[in-house]
């Protein structure tokens, strides 16, 4: 059972030693990774993702509860303990949507009970239906992502769950990163969205390939982001009735816009 990894800092992309030392991400915490392109987001994610030991070019090491992972935890796929998520996912295999996640399900020892309420959470998280006889190829962006977040929360057993920049994915963010961290998941999501780093609990603000400090989320920046996610959840509703063909004649902001 893993409770916790820390990432013990290495060396930025000039050699310089990272300021932050280390830090400690518990089970149940959702950390974001912020700062602006080419600042080594991508790298740090990459780091964790191999549960790198001072073997990359940052020279980052990844401890697992306080321990150093084995060399099979790294390399056999059956012990993988991390799950990553991107906007650009897409299913690719020729079967319904019941078909993989039942698949998916023996594959990891779980029961096909469950197939039923991975299709549920996902339908909480995204505004378009999916049915199990859906083939997996003709589902949205939304969905594919929808889907991804249920399978990884309720059937895979990877305790640690990467979310790179999910922005535009389609889907309930807020709900999506609650659902993950509810499962008992260490969550990192990369992100420039204020909607997804405000609802973090911490943020790793990253510069020149380097972890330069840890930013602790106020209670403020929380009330903020949960107003934010009203707007969000609004453009995920016009989005829809745009896709359905209706006509947008007039929308309600009296609970976004405070006067």
């Amino acid at each position: 059972m893993i409770e916790k990894i820390m990432v013990i800092g290495g060396y930025d992309k000039y050699g310089e030693k990272e300021p932050v030392e280390k830090v400690e991400i518990k089970k149940g915490e959702i950390f974001g990774v912020v700062g602006p392109t080419g600042s080594g987001k991508s790298s740090l994610i990459g780091d964790i993702e191999q549960l790198a030991q001072e073997d990359t070019f940052s020279k980052r090491k990844i401890l697992v509860n306080d321990e150093e992972p084995t060399y099979e935890d790294r390399t056999n796929p059956r012990k993988k303990m991390v799950a990553q998520l991107s906007q650009n996912m897409n299913f690719l295999a020729d079967m319904t949507v019941g078909d993989f996640l039942s698949l998916h399900a023996k594959c990891r020892g779980a029961s096909e009970k469950c197939v039923d309420r991975v299709i549920e959470l996902a339908n909480t998280l995204t505004g378009e239906p999916i049915k199990k006889e859906n083939d997996l190829t003709i589902l949205s962006g939304g969905q594919s992502r929808a889907l991804m977040v249920a399978d990884v929360a309720i059937i895979s057993d990877s305790p640690i769950v990467l979310i790179d920049e999910i922005e535009n994915a389609g889907i309930r963010k807020h709900d999506a990163l609650n659902v993950l961290a509810g499962h008992g998941k260490i969550v990192l999501v990369v992100t420039h969205d204020p909607v997804l780093a405000l609802m973090t609990d911490k943020r790793i603000v990253m510069k020149h390939g380097g972890m330069q400090k840890i930013v602790e989320t106020t209670p403020a920046e929380k009330k903020i982001s949960k107003e934010l996610n009203k707007i969000d959840e609004l453009m995920l509703s016009l989005r829809e009735k745009v896709r359905r063909g209706e006509l947008v004649e007039s929308i309600d902001l009296t609970d976004i816009i405070k006067t």
